[in-house]
C-alpha cells in the first residue's frame, strides 16, 4: 500500500493489498488505493481531498441526499462518518440496518454523488454519541476491559469490525470494487488514554491495527491520534490548528492527514453557545496544505440531531449546530461559502501542490512565503502568511507587494495573483429565523400525571439502592428507588422552625425526590462532575413515610479509560434533624422499578395514548413528572421544522411515537439562557395532518408557550471593502496558467437565495462604515443615500445579484467621507417567488 516517493513508477510496498484491475467508479478504471510521503493516490490518480462528517444516524435518510448535494458544492469530495456498533447490534446478535441506521444506503448515495467516503470503523468512536459507540451489553461481559489487550474485548471488537467490514465487501463498497470507500479507521484517539493501560495498551494498539490490516480492505487503514500507529497504519491529527500542532506522520512514506478539523465545539446542557470563526478554519486549512497537508476533513460539517436517547452523557440534543451545514441541513453563511472558496482556491493550485518542489523563507517576523513549483514549467503555487494576530503587514514577494491582514494567508496559484485570502470573506452572509406558521398556533394541551409509586407498588428487593447503569442497562432514563420509614411524634421536631432534612449523595446523573407521594425538589450534576448531593427541608408525618426517588441517566459516559468502571445512582440516602438525631436510609431496604408507566404504556404513541387517562389543564402549573400531549397539522412548504419549549423545565419530546431527544430548559447557561431551545423535528416524522406531539415533564410547568415553528435561512447578507480581491471564482487555470475569466477584476457583494427563492425586499444597504452583522446591521457615520436605491436595480427580484463595491457607483462625485475607509453592508429578504 505505501509508494516510494521517487521519480520511478508508483512501487506498491505491501503485496498484500495489491488490487487488480476490474471494475470501474463512475467510469474511472479502478486500481485501488495506495499512499506515499505526499498523498493518498486513488484508481491511479493524486488527490487533494476536502472532507466533511456527516453522521447517517444524526439526520434521516430523506435528508442525506440534500446533505450531500450541499457538501459537494461546498467543494468537498469526501463524506467522513463513524460506524455506530451500539446503534446497529444494541442487544446481542440482533442487528439493525434500518431506517437513519442504513450504513449500505448512505454510502452508495455519497458514491452516486462521485464523492469518496472515509468509514471510521471504531468501535469506540466517542463522538459525544452514547458510550462511545459501544453497546451496554459489552459491559456485562464476564471479565472485560474496554480497549485493552483484554480477551473477552478483543473477541467482541474482531467480531463486529469483521461483521461490518464483510457486509462493505459485500456490497461491493471498498474503492478496489468500484466502490467509494477509500479510507478506514480502527480505533479513536487511543493515545489519550494508553498510558493508563501500561503494557495492555501498547499490544493492544499493535494488535487492533495488524487485525485490521489482516482484513484485507484493499484501502488503507488509519490511527487518529495515534503517534505510534503500527505501520502500515497511517498516523492522522485531530484539533483547530493541526498545520503547527501535528507533529507529522511518523514515516516519511505517509501522507500527512487531518481527520478532525473542529468547526466549532458540541455543547452539553449548561453550555454557553459554541462558535468558531470561518476566518479562523480557513486560516488553518491553508496551513496545513501549505506544509504537505493532503487531506482535512471538517468534523463536523453537518452535525445533525442526537435523537432519543442517542447523546453521550449531558450531550445536547442538538449537534454541531454551527458547523457549515447547521442541525436542519441549511448552509450557514459566511462558514458554508468562505470554506467553498477556500477549496476552489487550493484546486487552482492543485498540481502545484502534488508535483512541484517545497520550498519556502521567512519574509519577515511574523511574515513567511511557502512555494510548491515545479522548475522548467508554469506551475508554481504560494502561500503567503501573516502570523500576526493584532496587525496586518506588507510583504514584498518577487518583485511585488502584497497587503496581508493579521492572522492570514493569501493564496497565489500562480505565484502571482491572490485569489483568496483567510481573513477577507467576499460571500454572503446569513441569518436564522424561526417562524411561527397558523397551522400550528393555539396548540389544544391535556395532560396525564405520571404515578408516584411507593413500597407498595415497587416493593423492597435489595438491602441497598442498586446502581443505575446496571438497574436501566440502558434501556430508559428512569428509575425509581423506593423505601419507607416509620416515625413517631416524639421522633420529628418540636418547634415549627425545625424542619427535617433529606440528604441524597448521588454518583449522578439526576433525580427527583418524592415524600409520601408530593414531590420535593430535583437534583443534577454537570458534564465535568457527574456527582452531587441533593438536600431539601421535608415535612414528615407520625407513621409510615415513604420516599421515591427517581434517579435518572442522561447519557452514558463516551471518553476515557476503564468506561466498563463508570457507575451513577444514588449512593448514601440519610434524613437529618429529627428528636433522634441522623437516620441512614442507604441500608433501609429499597425497591427497584425501571422506567416510567407512561413508558411502558407507549403514551407517547397514537395507539399507546388511548391507554392513559388524559384530562384538561386546570392549574397554572401542573405536577412534576407529568405527560402532556396535542395534535398539530403541518407547517406548509419545504421549510425545516422545530420546536420551541418555552416555559417548560426537563424531559423528552415525541412526534408521531419518534424519540426526538432530550430537552433541558431549565439547566443555564452562565449567561442565564438555555443551551437549546428549539428541537428538530424531521419532516420524515410528520403527516400532513393531526400529528400527535407527546411531551413528558419531569419539573412542574404548563405546555402553553411550546410553539412549532419553521426554519429558514432567507435572510441574505454581504459585508465587503471596496478594497476587498475579487470573488476566486474570477479565476480558472488553463493550460497550466491562471487566468481571470471575467471582464473586470474588482470587489462586488455576491448575492443568492436558497432553494430557488428570489429576493423580495432590501431590508438595509449602505456605503459608507455601516457596523453590526447579518441580520442586525445599523449604519454609521458615513452612508452614501443613493446605496439602497443602487441595490434595488441589481436585485430585486432576482434569485441572485452581483453588485460591485465600487466607490464610482455610489459616489459619482466622489466627495462621501474621503478619509473613511468604504465598507458596502447589504441584508435582503429571500421568498418563494410567486410566479
Amino acid at each position: 500500500m505505501v509508494l516510494d516517493r521517487r521519480p520511478v513508477l508508483l512501487v506498491l510496498a505491501i503485496a498484500s493489498l495489491l488490487v487488480s484491475t476490474a471494475v470501474s467508479h463512475r467510469g474511472r478504471q479502478i486500481q485501488g488505493v495506495v499512499y506515499d510521503g505526499r498523498s493518498l493516490i486513488i484508481n491511479g490518480k493524486r488527490e487533494l481531498l476536502f472532507s466533511g462528517s456527516i453522521h447517517y444516524p444524526r439526520s434521516t435518510p430523506d435528508m442525506w441526499p440534500e446533505l450531500i448535494e450541499k457538501a459537494k458544492h461546498g467543494g468537498l469530495n469526501v463524506i467522513q462518518t463513524y460506524v455506530f456498533w451500539n446503534v446497529h447490534e444494541p442487544v446481542k446478535g440482533e442487528f439493525n440496518f434500518e431506517g437513519n441506521y442504513d450504513l449500505v444506503k448512505f454510502i452508495k448515495l455519497i458514491g452516486e454523488h462521485g464523492m469518496y467516503v472515509t468509514l471510521r470503523v471504531g468501535p469506540f468512536i466517542q463522538a459525544e454519541w452514547n458510550h462511545g459507540g459501544l453497546p451496554y451489553w459489552l459491559r456485562e461481559v464476564p471479565d472485560i476491559i474496554f480497549r485493552s489487550d483484554n480477551a473477552p474485548f478483543k473477541y467482541h471488537m474482531k467480531k463486529y469490525v469483521k461483521m461490518i467490514i464483510n457486509k462493505m465487501k459485500e456490497e461491493k463498497l471498498f474503492a478496489p470494487q468500484g466502490g467509494p470507500i477509500i479510507l478506514a479507521q480502527i480505533e479513536n484517539e487511543y493515545n489519550h488514554i494508553q498510558l493508563a493501560y501500561r503494557e495492555l495498551g501498547t499490544r493492544y494498539v499493535q494488535w487492533a491495527a495488524n487485525m485490521a490490516v489482516g482484513l484485507k480492505t484493499g484501502v488503507p487503514w488509519v490511527m487518529c491520534k495515534q503517534k505510534d500507529a503500527p505501520d502500515p497504519v497511517i498516523n492522522t491529527c485531530n484539533g483547530r490548528h493541526c498545520g503547527d500542532t501535528f507533529t507529522g506522520p511518523n514515516k516519511p512514506n505517509k501522507p500527512s492527514i487531518w481527520t478532525e478539523n473542529w468547526t466549532a465545539q458540541y455543547r452539553v446542557f449548561g453550555d454557553p453557545p459554541s462558535q468558531r470563526a470561518a476566518e479562523d478554519i480557513a486560516y488553518s486549512v491553508a496551513r496545513f496544505f501549505s506544509k504537505n497537508g493532503t487531506l482535512t476533513n471538517y468534523y463536523m460539517y453537518h452535525g445533525g440531531t442526537n435523537f432519543g436517547r442517542t447523546s453521550a452523557v449531558f450531550t445536547t440534543t442538538r449537534y454541531y449546530d454551527e458547523a457549515p451545514l447547521d442541525e436542519y441541513g441549511l448552509q450557514r453563511e459566511p462558514k458554508w461559502s468562505h470554506l467553498r472558496d477556500l477549496h476552489k482556491a487550493l484546486n487552482l493550485c492543485k498540481k502545484a501542490l502534488l508535483w512541484g518542489t517545497p520550498g519556502g523563507q521567512k519574509l519577515g517576523k511574523h511574515t513567511e512565503v511557502r512555494t510548491f513549483e515545479k522548475p522548467g514549467t508554469h506551475i508554481c503555487a504560494a502561500f503567503l502568511s501573516n502570523n500576526n494576530s493584532k496587525v496586518a503587514h506588507t510583504v514584498k514577494f518577487r518583485g511585488d507587494i502584497f497587503y496581508l491582514p493579521p492572522r492570514s494567508i493569501s493564496i497565489l496559484p500562480d505565484c502571482k495573483n491572490v485569489v483568496f485570502n483567510t481573513q477577507i470573506i467576499v460571500s454572503q452572509h446569513n441569518a436564522r429565523n424561526f417562524v411561527r406558521p397558523k397551522v400550528a398556533e393555539n396548540l389544544k394541551w391535556k395532560m396525564s400525571p405520571e404515578p408516584i409509586p411507593s413500597v407498595h407498588q415497587v416493593p423492597i428487593s435489595n438491602k441497598i439502592p442498586n446502581e443505575l447503569y446496571g438497574l436501566l442497562k440502558d434501556t430508559t432514563d428512569y428509575g425509581w428507588y423506593t423505601t419507607s420509614i416509620e416515625l413517631s411524634q416524639h421522633d420529628l421536631p418540636m418547634r415549627p422552625d425545625i424542619l427535617p432534612v433529606l440528604r441524597i449523595s448521588s454518583l449522578g446523573h439526576a433525580l427527583h425526590a418524592f415524600v409520601n407521594g408530593e414531590y420535593i425538589g430535583s437534583g443534577h450534576g454537570s458534564h465535568e462532575e457527574k456527582g452531587f448531593v441533593f438536600q431539601t427541608a421535608i415535612t414528615l408525618k407520625a407513621g409510615t413515610n415513604h420516599i421515591a426517588v427517581l434517579g435518572m441517566t442522561v447519557g452514558l459516559p463516551d471518553s476515557g479509560a476503564y468506561m466498563e468502571h463508570r457507575f451513577a445512582g444514588p449512593r448514601a440516602v440519610t434524613i437529618l434533624g429529627l428528636n433522634t438525631g441522623t437516620i441512614d436510609l442507604t441500608q433501609n431496604g429499597w425497591g427497584h422499578q425501571v422506567g416510567l408507566s407512561g413508558e411502558k404504556n407507549l403514551a407517547f404513541t397514537e395507539d399507546g395514548s388511548k391507554k392513559v387517562e388524559w384530562s384538561e389543564i386546570k392549574e397554572e402549573k401542573g405536577k412534576a413528572l407529568t405527560w402532556y400531549k396535542t395534535q398539530f397539522d403541518s407547517p406548509e412548504g419545504k421549510d425545516p421544522v422545530a420546536i420551541r419549549m418555552t416555559g417548560m423545565g426537563k424531559g423528552m419530546i415525541w412526534v408521531n411515537g419518534q424519540n426526538i431527544g432530550r430537552y433541558w430548559m431549565s439547566y443555564l447557561s452562565p449567561l442565564g439562557k438555555s443551551s437549546q431551545e428549539e428541537y428538530h423535528i424531521p419532516r420524515s416524522f410528520l403527516k400532513t395532518t393531526q400529528n400527535v406531539l407527546v411531551v413528558l415533564e419531569e419539573e412542574k410547568a404548563n405546555p402553553k408557550d411550546i410553539e412549532i415553528l419553521t426554519v429558514n435561512r432567507d435572510t441574505i447578507c454581504s459585508y465587503i471593502t471596496d478594497s476587498a480581491p475579487p470573488h476566486v471564482k474570477s479565476w480558472a487555470r488553463e493550460e497550466s496558467k491562471i487566468r481571470a475569466v471575467v471582464d473586470s477584476l474588482q470587489a462586488a457583494a455576491h448575492l443568492k437565495c436558497p432553494n430557488h427563492k428570489k429576493i423580495v425586499a432590501i431590508e438595509f444597504a449602505s456605503f459608507g462604515d455601516p457596523v453590526g452583522a447579518c441580520g442586525n446591521f445599523v449604519l454609521g457615520k458615513c452612508n452614501a443615500a443613493t446605496t439602497k436605491g443602487i441595490v434595488e436595480q441589481y436585485c430585486l427580484g432576482k434569485q441572485k445579484c452581483v453588485v460591485p463595491a465600487k466607490k464610482e457607483l455610489f459616489d459619482k462625485n466622489g466627495d462621501l467621507c474621503p478619509d473613511i475607509k468604504k465598507t458596502l453592508a447589504i441584508q435582503v429578504k429571500c421568498a418563494p417567488s410567486k410566479d
